[in-house]
């Protein structure tokens, strides 16, 4: 490795090829330079945009290459941890795609494998890279809106059509809360600071054995809480900070510059209203970059394991209240 990450992706996922693939692509100091896929298809996807794109039959020959730095594991839910795993002991950096573990204390096992290889190892989340991510920390933490009273989040989709799709199906870590919950519930971490001291009340219906739809509220040590995932309602995502002083709304949370334009509104105590726009920024792009600036510089990496651990650890919270009612 020289002045650039070279990439390697386990597995031709629909995501990667439409998202984390062209984002390594087009990311400074870095580059996507092989797939592991056994589909010549599927690797045409990959090199229309990432010519001479090397391919390997089997990821364990993609983390055998001394030419890659560093892999993004876009593999099923209930595999992000072995395969993060291995990938830290082939002496690779590893970017694993949300959520990485399933429970909190499977994370352990990446840790350890993070600290006896040296090696950068992070969930994808990449929201907490985008500028209104920053903005809206930044906002709520110089008290733009008062003391905070209220967040209320909620993100949806329906893929009820989809039955064969990963997210419907128990035996691959579907479900609506591993999916999305994690930027729910992660980003009201990200912006205040704070973990939830408990988790109140517990909504949730399922089918096939995966979660579907969910309402929940839980308590922080400053303010309340309430959110709503779901894989069978109309697409919609919206986060509001509400505090004596000002409401806070961010309006394309999750899917910035797909599911709409990024902004961050102000609305005062007075009503008056500042809105910032952010209709550039590519959260994909500049997540890799920044993990490129960590691997190359030694920079602190925004979103470290531990971070990520804690939102996990909020979901298992989730799940625990459940099982008691």
């Amino acid at each position: 490795m020289a002045d650039h990450v070279r990439w390697g992706i386990l597995g031709a996922a629909k995501f990667a090829r439409e998202h984390m693939g062209p984002a390594i692509h087009a990311a400074r100091r870095g580059a996507l330079t092989a797939l592991a896929t056994s589909s010549a298809d599927k690797a045409g996807g990959f090199a229309a945009f990432a010519p001479g794109l090397k391919v390997h039959d089997s990821y364990e020959a993609l983390l055998a290459d001394p030419e890659i730095d560093a892999v993004y594991v876009p593999l099923p839910n209930h595999l992000h941890v072995e395969w993060a795993v291995k990938a830290l002991e082939a002496g690779k950096h590893v970017l694993v795609e949300k959520p990485l573990a399933m429970t909190a204390e499977d994370f352990a096992p990446v840790i350890a494998a993070r600290e006896a290889s040296g090696k950068l190892a992070a969930e994808a989340y990449m929201i907490v890279h985008h500028p209104q991510w920053k903005k809206a920390k930044a906002l709520v933490g110089s008290g733009a809106i008062g003391k905070l009273i209220r967040v209320s989040a909620a993100f949806s989709y329906d893929n009820r059509s989809d039955g064969g799709n990963i997210r419907n199906r128990p035996d691959t870590g579907g479900g609506a809360i591993p999916d999305i919950g994690v930027y729910i519930y992660g980003a009201t971490r990200f912006v205040t600071g704070e973990e939830p001291q408990d988790i109140l009340s517990t909504q949730i219906e399922r089918e096939n054995g995966v979660d579907v739809w969910s309402h929940i509220t839980a308590r922080f040590p400053s303010f309340h809480y309430t959110g709503v995932v779901s894989m069978r309602m109309a697409p919609w995502q919206e986060v509001v900070f509400h505090g004596e002083g000002g409401v806070l709304r961010l309006t394309a949370p999750f899917n910035a510059g797909v599911y709409g334009e990024a902004s961050v509104e102000l609305q005062t105590a007075d009503l008056q209203v500042t809105r910032w726009r952010f209709p550039g920024d590519n959260h994909y792009v500049h997540q890799v970059e920044a993990f490129n600036a960590s691997v190359l510089d030694g920079a602190a990496y925004p979103c470290p394991l531990e971070f990520s651990r804690g939102t996990q650890e909020m979901i298992d919270m989730v799940w625990a209240k459940d099982a008691a009612r």
